[in-house]
């Protein structure tokens, strides 16, 4: 319709009110329960209560983890047009990770809040094993596909020869940044499914900690490549801290 730029605006807004239309008809089954039109019971004051804590936390954590990404765009911006484009480019190798990661987590996240609702522990540990595993397989083919065919996607991505090849001299980082996030993401979807929504905020806090000692450490000496290492490092203190927390949420089952 040669909309340009209002098109993508009205197409987003038909896409966000047609999946919400979608949820609606498909939850008809629960409207018809009679206990949702009791006020009484919708609004309960304790359960609202919690709500605001784990959404309050999962907020906060949300900021941090977005605040590092826009930290990292903005430190990267200090090498130049070229490393900065290249970045944005890179940035698309982590979307297509999460994406590709996020059914394997929130696999874990449905299966987990199950087992926690149970009070199952060997339920709880089996799927945090099996959809780690999967996981693992995923990344595993994730980071081979970006070593062998990541400078093929650079160059679908990018057209400006200095950019691509500035792309390309980062490509390894791509190729490790699957594996290093990995535990964080999987951890994500069992925690969240747990509703350990304040070791995750705690585990966040840390680690964005973590990103900032590393970058003041890295990105002197090593420029654009301390910036890719200290992001990874985030990763992977994203991972630790919430690993370290895991066998409490076992415990908590017994």
């Amino acid at each position: 319709l040669g909309w340009g730029v209002g098109g993508v605006a009205v197409a987003t807004l038909i896409a966000e009110w047609s999946g919400a239309a979608l949820g609606l008809w498909l939850c008809r089954p629960a409207f018809r329960h009679p206990d949702w039109r009791s006020a009484a019971r919708v609004f309960h004051r304790a359960a609202m209560l919690r709500m605001a804590a784990v959404n309050g936390d999962i907020l906060l954590r949300s900021v941090l983890l977005q605040g590092c990404f826009i930290a990292f765009m903005f430190l990267g911006a200090g090498f130049g047009d070229v490393t900065l484009a290249a970045n944005q480019v890179l940035l698309q190798f982590l979307h297509i990770t999460a994406y590709a990661l996020d059914g394997f987590a929130f696999s874990a996240e449905a299966l987990a809040g199950q087992a926690v609702g149970a009070r199952a522990r060997a339920t709880f540990r089996r799927a945090s094993l099996l959809s780690s595993l999967w996981g693992l397989g995923c990344v595993a083919v994730l980071a081979l596909g970006f070593a062998l065919g990541g400078g093929l996607l650079i160059d679908l991505m990018a057209t400006d020869p200095a950019v691509r090849a500035a792309a390309r001299a980062h490509l390894p980082w791509m190729v490790a940044a699957p594996l290093a996030g990995l535990a964080a993401w999987m951890l994500d979807g069992i925690f969240i499914g747990a509703t350990a929504t304040r070791d995750m905020r705690n585990a966040m806090i840390l680690s964005v900690a973590v990103f900032a000692v590393a970058a003041a450490a890295l990105i002197p000496p090593f420029g654009n490549h301390g910036l890719w290492a200290a992001m990874e490092i985030f990763f992977l203190a994203r991972g630790v801290t919430l690993g370290l927390r895991y066998p409490a949420l076992e415990r908590g089952l017994a």
